[in-house]
């Protein structure tokens, strides 16, 4: 992998010298799509979309991209291998068999720990998660070795069992500060009562394989994103079994951009779950590159004959979008900003179509403002709140 050079410094510039120009562009009304709430130009709106530019320069900046024609060359030929192999198996035309049923999580290592003010349980276990044999890629997803032992922090009220909520990150994050912070953690915990559960996503924390956490997650090398994702599921539904084997009387899943992508791939898959948040998902990967990365590098991997059609055909055993989802209907849940910048309000709508229009908040903001947005914390209220399930009230789903 080799370090991102002129065209990622001049891409990196519109968020690092004109941010705040940006932040009034993309104020201004765009181009509407259907069912999602028409933007108010502001100066505050303008802000938080500055806040989605930073950190994209951010990841320009410090990220690194494959340029060697022979890089792109060996994962062409990986992907189509992929795809051959799969289309055999027949994991193509159903996804759902992909995956195989982990086995119940028996044992595991559990310390106290202290972070910041926050004392919590660190749970980890070793994952057993390998790719199916014969998978191109199989032997580099197995050399990376830390990523084999899973982890999660357990916040855990004393006494009888709580509700559990299984908060799934998103795409850098993995650090206990950042992700209590990301979650509002305390918040779920004390204010709504739940016991809390936060997961760590392959190669990111204590599993990462790079310089920082969740670096070889989405780098150019489809293979180990799709066993990332085949590994995070399955890590995760071990993590949902051992609680609910400790007597869990209910168990949510609320993920986080990544993370929200990952909560829904994991309600396709998991039967008892009782609810599900997708926080300001993403729900196709191959859309986000298409929105995100510099057109000149589509471009030149279009003419390198990189296979972006078989691309999106092997994804499709990993997306949420081509699996139906386990979760009752009145018991899912998305969020997602109007300006988001990162994970375009497509992304949301796409996968909100595809759970046939449940209960969605819309808020006038971007991916990074979702902690202070009004709406989203009164729809997590009504998602997780412990008690016996009922219908959510009766909203407007476009506006609300």
């Amino acid at each position: 992998m080799a370090r991102a050079t002129s065209w990622g410094d001049g891409l990196a510039a519109r968020s690092l010298v004109l941010p705040w120009m940006l932040g009034l562009r993309w104020a201004r009304p765009q181009l509407q799509l259907d069912d999602v709430p028409r933007m108010q130009p502001t100066l505050r709106l303008a802000a938080k979309v500055a806040a989605d530019e930073f950190f994209f320069a951010t990841e320009i900046l410090r990220g690194r991209v494959p340029l060697s024609g022979s890089e792109w060359r060996r994962g062409g030929e990986e992907i189509e291998a992929a795809v051959a192999l799969f289309r055999r198996r027949g994991w193509l035309a159903s996804p759902l068999d992909y995956h195989s049923g982990p086995p119940a999580l028996k044992r595991t290592r559990q310390r106290s720990v202290w972070k910041g003010a926050i004392r919590h349980e660190e749970v980890s276990f070793d994952s057993g998660y390998a790719p199916h044999p014969g998978e191109p890629g199989r032997a580099r997803w197995r050399s990376y070795t830390a990523n084999r032992t899973a982890h999660a922090r357990l916040l855990r009220h004393p006494g009888p069992q709580r509700p559990w909520v299984v908060c799934v990150p998103g795409y850098r994050m993995g650090h206990p500060l950042v992700d209590f912070t990301g979650f509002r953690a305390r918040w779920l915990h004390e204010k709504l009562g739940l016991n809390v559960a936060i997961a760590v996503l392959p190669f990111h924390g204590p599993r990462r394989v790079g310089r920082r956490s969740g670096d070889g997650y989405l780098a150019g090398d489809f293979l180990d994103t799709v066993h990332a994702q085949a590994q995070a599921v399955w890590d995760l539904r071990r993590l949902v079994g051992w609680l609910r084997a400790q007597g869990a009387p209910s168990i949510a899943a609320y993920g986080l951009s990544l993370g929200g992508y990952t909560a829904a791939l994991l309600a396709a898959l998991e039967p008892d779950l009782d609810a599900v948040v997708a926080g300001i998902p993403a729900s196709c990967f191959l859309g986000l590159a298409r929105s995100n990365a510099p057109a000149g590098v589509l471009r030149v991997a279009e003419r390198m004959g990189f296979p972006f059609d078989a691309i999106e055909r092997l994804l499709g055993v990993v997306s949420p979008l081509t699996m139906a989802p386990q979760v009752p209907h009145a018991r899912r849940f998305v969020f997602a900003g109007s300006a988001d910048r990162l994970a375009p309000p497509d992304q949301a709508l796409a996968l909100w179509n595809h759970w046939q229009r449940p209960r969605i908040a819309w808020y006038a903001g971007s991916h990074v403002s979702f902690l202070v947005e009004p709406k989203v914390r009164r729809l997590l209220r009504e998602a997780l709140r412990p008690g016996p399930l009922s219908q959510p009230s009766a909203v407007d789903t476009r506006r609300n």
